[in-house]
């Protein structure tokens, strides 16, 4: 009976990590670029039962062999494991702002900030008191060929993150930069960190500049909303309500049995 009262609290304990996934999400639905986590459980080693009078050993010259029975499994009940990131695109939604940019695949922007190299997906973007294209937070936007700097009023940036200027005399646009795009081996090891900002780590490997037809195209006057359906996260939190409830039962009818037993057995 002792063991159902872990078994019960565990359960309880992996909920708790479900709904602060959920709540987080939730929180997130209206940020520019959020990806959704997902919280991922896995089960205690499960024992084998075997036959209590058969030792089941047969022994030979080099070793022994477990020839027990198996009579079932013994379930110990499940434990967190991680927070699993959902890169799924993120509905687009039009806004006409010039600095406002999305991308319409895999990949991330690269902001440039005093702790190192981010990246994000949030391309809510707009132009510095230096002339600098900058996150709302004041971090510089990269190039492929540095901080991005904006001097005329005329700007345009294409599908290729190709940024163009033109003067109000001039005929021709002048090409500024490109917007630096990367992407990782394994993103779903990117650590996240405030601000829509992730960091690579030795897991994630390193950024790689994405070209040709690893690169995601660049919309501008669009911003990609999160990947979180409130719906399915509501119903979500419902289910986790309710497995927690269930889980506070087995631990009451455990306890109530266990006190019954040790009261019976106590008069005996």
């Amino acid at each position: 009976m002792i063991r159902g009262l872990y078994t019960g609290g565990s359960g309880m304990r992996a909920q708790e990590h479900r709904l602060d996934a959920l709540a987080n999400n939730l929180a997130n639905v209206d940020l520019n670029g959020y990806k959704r986590d997902v919280s991922v459980h896995k089960a205690f080693p499960e024992l084998l039962i075997r036959r209590f009078e058969d030792d089941g050993m047969y022994r030979f010259p080099l070793g022994s062999v477990d020839t027990a029975p198996v009579v079932g499994k013994l379930g110990m009940g499940v434990e967190y494991n991680e927070s699993f990131t959902i890169f799924e695109q993120g509905s687009l939604k039009a806004t006409e702002n010039t600095f406002d940019l999305a991308l319409d695949d895999e990949g991330f922007f690269t902001i440039e900030t005093p702790w190192g190299m981010r990246y994000t997906r949030n391309g809510s973007f707009w132009l510095g008191k230096e002339q600098i294209l900058e996150t709302k937070d004041g971090y510089p936007v990269m190039g492929e060929n540095g901080i991005i700097r904006i001097t005329e009023d005329t700007v345009s940036i294409d599908k290729l993150g190709r940024v163009w200027q033109k003067a109000a005399a001039a005929i021709d646009p002048v090409l500024i930069d490109t917007i630096k795009v990367v992407g990782f081996e394994r993103n779903r090891f990117l650590e996240k960190e405030g601000s829509s900002f992730w960091s690579a780590n030795e897991l994630s490997g390193p950024a790689e500049d994405l070209e040709g037809e690893k690169r995601p195209g660049i919309l501008q006057g669009f911003l990609e909303g999160s990947n979180v359906n409130p719906v399915t996260e509501m119903v979500n939190m419902i289910e986790v309500n309710r497995a927690y409830e269930a889980n506070q039962k087995v631990i009451s009818t455990q306890d109530s049995m266990l006190n019954r037993l040790i009261n019976q057995a106590a008069k005996y």
